[in-house]
């Protein structure tokens, strides 16, 4: 703990030295739930801004729990750090109870503890200010529960978890599944219903309250990031997409779950002819379910950004693996002697440890840099000049936390207007650009502040260009370049005064568009 503790406070220094003191998560999307819970604990709305219901948290507990957190101890950003401190710890604890069951010396307790920590990034979570942490947490707890499953606190603590973590993130659907069929291969009726039941009644009675307000059952970002079945002319070009440029041809996975994957299959398969199949799912139950589960969630979910969206299922191979390579931990040379596959399997997944630990570094660099000088500084402009105003935007989250602005999102994760144009992946045509014209023409929108790139030259014809912002070394952000644009050309002008008389940070780069 304290050499996980001691590295999440050097990279918090680190970052807070570059952004004037204080400490800025380093990703948008973390101010959208804190912009979230702000207006649900101060003016009971579901939303992103404080005016309309917007299902735009993909993490409905995370999101409400900081909301409880807001009403209780003021308005701070800062909570959800705190919040992730606290069940980093938590992770940390649960990690060192298990593998004490596995080994009998600390210092493969130690060596396993922070292994499965540094192989699933989770520094690099903690201080992201997101949910996977709190997501992490309950699948370090499922676990452990489930290998004490007989007592009657881990009965508890496991059916409790898998309450909770649906709601966390809406992949544990995932999880419940594959969980319910391996039980159910071995027969386990019982723990099967009940699997099904405890993990899925929450979420159904999200989807039904979702639904009333929108129309919509899952959350924006769910129904835009999704992969969705329809089954016309389409649908072989999504089994491609499923199978192949999310799975097999996704360079992404075999930086992350191939090698885990292979050492998986490695172990079941050897115990495929000595044990009879009861007893080959009973020793390789938890190898199986992350197994099947690491398939699922490349085909079905996302692999990509900060290694966040998978970090439970790293952790769980962890858990998995680590109890079968226990000769490794104790007999090492003879092990590597023996073993050779297994142990260059083992050490292809130390190289993605410090592959992934590296790009973290990045991150953790220049993360929080990176916002504060494009998302902040929008932000405080904002609040300074158009405070209350309506703002077209396609990065939302600072924008809204830390001003009071009416939103319309182009990218549809704060406005279910843009949905239809950005779900299933749509790129931006012609039908979405004359539909941002029309709309922002009659509902009287003031500014757009976006990536051009992302509307990918469909910029509706009266919008005017005020301005671009520019940073250097763009980590993570999606662009270097943020443009402003006047929806009515009469405020052009007035707009371009308040770019000149802002003070902007000194690292951005502000050009005022010439008149044409």
């Amino acid at each position: 703990m304290t050499v996980f503790t001691m590295v999440c406070a050097g990279y918090y220094l680190l970052s807070v030295s570059k952004t004037d003191g204080y400490y800025l998560y380093l990703i948008d999307d973390a101010y959208i739930h804190l912009a979230m819970a702000k207006n649900f604990a101060l003016y009971d709305v579901w939303g992103v801004t404080r005016y309309k219901f917007s299902s735009t948290s993909s993490s409905p507990l995370f999101t409400g729990l900081l909301s409880v957190l807001i009403r209780l101890l003021g308005n701070n950003d800062q909570l959800s750090l705190y919040f992730n401190i606290v069940f980093g710890f938590g992770t940390v604890y649960f990690l060192s109870r298990y593998f004490s069951e596995i080994f009998s010396k600390a210092k493969y307790i130690v060596i396993s503890v922070l292994f499965t920590l540094f192989f699933s990034v989770l520094h690099l979570q903690v201080l992201s200010g997101m949910e996977h942490v709190f997501h992490v947490f309950l699948f370090v707890l499922n676990i452990y529960c489930l290998s004490t499953f007989k007592n009657k606190y881990s009965i508890a603590g496991f059916y409790l978890s898998l309450l909770l973590m649906g709601l966390v993130r809406f992949e544990s659907m995932f999880y419940f599944v594959i969980l319910a069929f391996v039980f159910a291969l071995m027969q386990k009726w019982k723990e099967t219903i009940l699997i099904l039941v405890t993990g899925f009644i929450p979420i159904v009675l999200f989807c039904w309250f979702n639904y009333q307000q929108d129309g919509f059952l899952f959350p924006n970002s769910v129904i835009v990031k999704g992969t969705k079945f329809s089954f016309d002319s389409n649908f072989p070009h999504q089994l491609k997409a499923i199978f192949l440029d999310n799975f097999l041809l996704n360079i992404s996975f075999y930086k992350i779950g191939f090698f885990p994957l292979v050492l998986s299959i490695i172990f079941i398969v050897r115990d495929y002819n000595k044990k009879n199949f009861h007893e080959l799912v009973k020793s390789n139950f938890l190898l199986i379910v992350i197994s099947m589960l690491m398939i699922c969630h490349s085909m079905f979910a996302d692999l990509k950004g900060m290694f966040r969206y998978e970090a439970y299922i790293l952790t769980g191979f962890s858990m998995a693996l680590i109890p079968k390579l226990k000769d490794l931990f104790e007999n090492f040379k003879s092990y590597i002697k023996n073993e050779k596959i297994i142990s260059a399997i083992v050490l292809m997944n130390i190289l993605l440890l410090i592959y992934k630990c590296s790009f973290a570094h990045l991150m953790l660099e220049n993360g929080g840099k990176n916002i504060y000088e494009q998302q902040m500084q929008s932000a405080k402009f904002l609040h300074t000049y158009y405070n209350e105003s309506k703002v077209v935007a396609n990065d939302i989250g600072a924008i809204t936390y830390f001003t009071d602005i009416h939103l319309l999102d182009t990218a549809g994760l704060g406005s279910v207007e843009t949905i239809v144009f950005n779900e299933n992946k749509r790129t931006p045509d012609t039908e979405f650009q004359n539909f941002l014209k029309d709309y922002t023409i009659h509902n009287k929108y003031d500014i757009v502040i976006i990536y051009d790139a992302w509307l990918q030259n469909h910029i509706p014809t009266n919008w005017k260009k005020a301005a671009e912002l520019k940073i250097k070394n763009p980590i993570t952000v999606a662009r270097d370049k943020v443009s402003i644009y006047a929806v009515d050309k009469d405020n052009l002008e007035k707009l371009k005064e308040n770019v000149r008389s802002f003070r902007w940070n000194k690292n951005v780069e502000v050009t005022i568009m010439a008149q044409p």
